[in-house]
């Protein structure tokens, strides 16, 4: 058994499909028509065939008290994994990400969490080798 798709509740799938793209440098997947919304889903440039995220609309009642809950809470929705956390922050803010945490040494992981514009925060993480 393997996970091949996660799930991310967007509140705009076109403005997620564009923030996780151009943004934070995802690529298109697959991109379905599915009765009113679409089966979109976005893979990171490094594994095209490895696991994908869909950005599935947040159309269950159950789903905005949800993320507005975890928003409130400060709580990251998904953490994305990356190299260099003071130099991704540092791009992405250069490209208007807003971030709700700046770059944070937490023992043995450095993370930073950002708000989507689409009603979640993410982290973004490194793994800190030992000196």
């Amino acid at each position: 058994m393997r996970i091949t798709t996660a799930s991310i509740f967007v509140d705009d799938q076109a403005k997620a499909l564009d923030f996780y793209t151009t943004k934070l440098g995802f690529q298109l997947k697959t991109d379905v028509p599915a009765g009113p919304f679409r089966w979109l889903t976005v893979v990171s440039p490094e594994v095209p065939d490895g696991v994908e995220l869909l950005l599935e609309p947040s159309e269950h009642p159950a789903v905005r008290p949800f993320k507005e809950a975890l928003v409130a809470d400060g709580i990251p929705f998904n953490s994305f994994a990356v190299k260099d956390v003071q130099a991704e922050y540092e791009r992405l803010t250069g490209l208007g990400v807003r971030f709700v945490q700046e770059p944070a040494q937490m023992g043995p992981v450095t993370t930073a969490v950002l708000d989507d514009t689409c009603g979640n925060l993410i982290q973004i993480a490194q793994l800190n080798h030992p000196e």
